[in-house]
C-alpha cells in the first residue's frame, strides 16, 4: 500500500511542477490528459476563465476499449472536437504521467486530426 501510495504523490507532484510552467488560454488551451485503470479523459481548458472548452473520454466512444488503439482514437476524437470549436493550437499537459504508451497515442491522434502542440 505504501509504494502504490508513494507512487501516486511522485505523479501529482510532477503535476504541479509542470502546471506551475504551463497554462491555457482561449486562443491556446491547455490539452489536460486523465489516465485511470478503467478509462482515459481528455479536456480543452482555458485556464484565464477556468473553463473546459472542449471534452471527450473513452466511455463516449462505445467499441473502443482502454488500450493504446483506443487511446488512438480518443485523441482523433478530441482533435476533431477542438477543430470543430475553433482551437487549432494547444499546449500539452500530460499530467505527470510518462509520455509513452496511451499519454502517447493520445497526443499522436490529436495531431493526426490536425491539432498543433
Amino acid at each position: 500500500m505504501l509504494k502504490q501510495t508513494a507512487r501516486k504523490q511522485d505523479r501529482l507532484a510532477r503535476a504541479r511542477r509542470v502546471r506551475a510552467k504551463i497554462s491555457g488560454t482561449a486562443e491556446r488551451p491547455r490539452l489536460a490528459v486523465f489516465r485511470s485503470l478503467r478509462n482515459i479523459s481528455v479536456q480543452a481548458i482555458d485556464d484565464t476563465k477556468g473553463v473546459t472548452l472542449v471534452s471527450a473520454d473513452l466511455r463516449e466512444m462505445k467499441k473502443t476499449k482502454n488500450t493504446v488503439e483506443g487511446a488512438l482514437a480518443l485523441g482523433k476524437l478530441v482533435g476533431e472536437k477542438c477543430m470543430a470549436a475553433g482551437i487549432k493550437t494547444v499546449v500539452f499537459d500530460r499530467a505527470g504521467y510518462r509520455y509513452h504508451g496511451k499519454v502517447k497515442a493520445v497526443a499522436d491522434g490529436a495531431r493526426e486530426s490536425g491539432l498543433v502542440f
